[in-house]
Formats: C-alpha cells, structure tokens, sequence
C-alpha cells in the first residue's frame, strides 16, 4: 500500500516522486514506469473518435487513484482518490488516512483547520467540504440533511460513532472543482529541458522555409554569502556558496530551424537533443525516384530527437544538412503516442489557416491533395503488432500529412531539396 503525501492545489506523492497538478501526461507515465513493482495495473482512458472532446485519464485501480490530463494541453487537470482503503494519506506529515486512522469528518477539520461551510448534493447523497485546491466527499443520508451544512460538518449532527467517512478525494488548482483546470507547466517540472509554447512553419513561395519556436526554460539564479574558494587541478578557480538560495524563473526566446541548416545550427539553437537515431531504413523510400538502385555507402540519414517540443529533424547522411522536419500532435491511438509532446504548430498554406487540431476533412475542403495517399503502417523492429492499425500520408508540394482514422493530424513531414540553406532572395 502506497503511503503518500497530499500537498492542496499541488501534488499527491511521496520523498521519491510527485503527481503534480499541471505537469504533462509523459512525466506522470514516466514516474510510473520508475514505479514498477510498486505501481501495477496502470489504465489508459481516452476517446478514440473524439480525443480532443474528453479528459485523458490514467487510472491505477490497485491504489485507487485516478488523474484526469486536459485533453487539450495534456497537462494533469485533477488528482482523484476514489477509493480511500487502498492507500494511506498524511498531509504535513501526519496521518489523516489509514487503517489506524479514519477520515472521518472530525478528522479532516483538525488536520487540515477551518473552511467555509460544506455543501450537500441531494441528488448523489454527498456532502462535499472544500478547501482551496482540494475537496472531500462523504456519503451522507438525506435525513441528516436539514438545510443547515455548516452543523453538518460537525459531530452533533450524527449518532457517536457514526460520524461519516470520506469516500473519495480530489486535489486541484483553483478555488473550487468547478472552475479547476490545468495550469501552466509548474517550473518543478521542466528539469533542465526547454518546452514549446508554439511553433509556426515559415513559408516561401510554393516550399517551405523551416520553423520558429517560441521556447521556454527555466533560469536559475543562485544567490548566496559566505563564498569560499575552490582550485582544481586543470580547471579555473570556482567560487560557490555554502549557503545557497536558489530562485527558479521563467524565460520565453525564439529559434529557427531551416531546412538546409547544419546538425551544428541546429545544436546551437536547440541544444542537445533528447536522442540520435540512426535511420535503418526508410518505408517511403520506395516512392521516390531511383528507389530500386543499390547504394554502395553505407552511411545513415539521422534524426535529432527533440521529445519535449515534438519535434525530429533528419540530416543528410553526406552533407549533414536538414533536409526533413517532423511534427508530431501526440494524440492518443496512434503508434508514437506518449514518445513527444504535442508540438503546437500553425501552418498557413494556400489561404489555410491549418494547426495541431484541424480535422484533414476541413484541410480538404481548402486545398487539394494528392489523391491516392500511402497506406503507412508503423511497427517497431522487435515487434510488428501494431494495434492501432495503419495510418494515410497524403502529399501537398514538399508537406507530407499523416491522417489517423479519426480524421486528425499525426504528423506533419516537412522535405528540403537537400541544399544548404538560402535566403528568399537566393531563393528566388
């Protein structure tokens, strides 16, 4: 049985990890997965025709846990306990939920002190007491209920003995569950990564330029006194604090990566990607001219990886430029889902405002793609199930659109004719 901490209109978690009301989908999986053996049974709840309509939920029934995620953002909405007896809650350290020690109405006032009256659902027989960022839920008999919800937050209202339990739990951000929402990645949550906030694809005439990205990060300020010094062997005299402050902020900037560009542009804008792969082969080779000659070289195309903002960026095995940027939208029921964030792009094509939620039936109504698209079926080397089924790639001048069967984006695949970077007037 886990034993957690509650934090209200933050977290739910313990010394080694946190559920952190606004971090992403990917964290909350990837705390779960450093879990194994301890967190078991993990569900993936979302709708398959309309993700972007329903919360995207991760239910862990052998703890009774449940976190709704925006469906839009993909940022944790609401931390629910809906089932008390399989976990042990403290706030501020101390107990307020076990088998020793019951949640009772009188319990829940003296750990977590006074708050506005309760207010009691007739319909559903519950009586909910809020705080901010945090309510409780106890069922209660109608008869108990006699229009006064202040005393009916207090022991003289019931029997001795028979004061009601809570029988579920939410913590959120904002003042009530009503109006909760997903706030802003907390800065806790950025370790050191740079996050997008939104991409727009830069267009000349009739081809594509590259991409800007309005990035964000965190900088770190230490501030601290009694400064010693410290001399290495090779390595400059370092001063540093023995009694540090540290004040975390946010910071917004702006890159371009362009097709054309060297992997060491890239590198100097976007830092070191997550990860470099190395294309083995390549599906939509077939489609392109010469495909069937035999090539001698033995050297490979390779990706950087960017997770965080969504983003692959392929290089030319020969000359090392950009010659293909992939946007993913990281919906659920597709093959790559949970591998990147959404990247939130915005593409102007022809007078078509198109972005990371369009539905390829209104792109259509707009523009006019290639007619017969490739059938594209994604499958890893280790295993060639791929249980959400095939996806379509439909062409439009040097964009590839990858369509799911629900009708929306999985990707955008943008090509480069494989020469350094111009300017439009060299364009031209």
């Amino acid at each position: 049985m886990l034993t957690l901490n509650v934090v209200p209109e933050r977290s739910l978690g313990c010394e080694q990890w946190e559920f952190i009301v606004g971090m992403h989908f990917s964290q909350a999986i990837a705390i779960i997965q450093s879990q194994v053996g301890y967190i078991k049974n993990v569900q993936v709840l979302y709708n398959d025709t309309n993700p972007l309509d329903i919360d995207l939920v991760l239910n862990l029934p052998q703890d009774g846990i449940r976190l709704f995620f925006d469906p839009v953002s993909q940022r944790l909405k609401i931390i629910e306990i809906y089932c008390m007896k399989l976990v042990k809650l403290k706030y501020c350290n101390l107990p307020f939920n076990s088998p020793e020690v019951l949640p009772s109405i009188e319990q829940i006032e003296h750990s977590f002190g006074a708050t506005h009256p309760g207010v009691y659902d007739s319909e559903k027989e519950l009586f909910i007491l809020n705080f901010r960022g945090l309510s409780f839920y106890f069922p209660v008999e109608s008869k108990f209920q006699s229009g006064n919800t202040h005393k009916l937050g207090k022991s003289e209202k019931f029997p001795p003995g028979s004061s009601p339990l809570v029988s579920r739990m939410t913590i959120y951000y904002g003042s009530n569950i009503e109006q909760a929402y997903a706030p802003e990645l907390p800065l806790s949550c950025y370790h050191g990564q740079l996050y997008l906030q939104k991409a727009e694809i830069l267009r000349g005439e009739c081809y594509t330029r590259g991409i800007k990205l309005s990035l964000l990060a965190v900088n770190r300020t230490v501030i601290g006194n009694k400064n010693k010094l410290i001399s290495c062997p090779n390595v400059k005299t370092m001063r540093f604090s023995t009694n540090n402050r540290r004040i975390d902020s946010k910071i917004q900037f702006e890159r371009e990566v362009l097709l054309g560009h060297t992997a060491q542009d890239v590198a100097t804008a976007l830092g070191a990607p997550s990860e470099v792969f190395y294309k083995s082969e390549d599906k939509m080779r077939i489609h392109t001219p010469n495909a069937l000659r035999r090539d001698t070289d033995t050297k490979s195309d390779y990706f950087f990886n960017y997770f965080t903002l969504g983003l692959d960026v392929l290089f030319d095995a020969r000359s090392h430029l950009v010659k293909k940027l992939v946007l993913h939208t990281n919906y659920p029921g597709h093959y790559n889902f949970n591998i990147y964030m959404r990247c939130e792009f915005k593409l102007s094509l022809n007078g078509a405002d198109i972005d990371a939620y369009c539905h390829w039936d209104d792109i259509c109504k707009q523009l006019t793609p290639s007619e017969r698209p490739v059938v594209l079926n994604r499958a890893s080397s280790t295993n060639t199930t791929n249980p959400f089924g095939s996806t379509l790639c439909y062409g439009y001048q040097d964009i590839i659109f990858e369509v799911m069967p629900n009708n929306l984006i999985a990707s955008l695949s943008i090509y480069g004719d494989g020469r350094p970077y111009q300017s439009e007037s060299e364009h031209a």
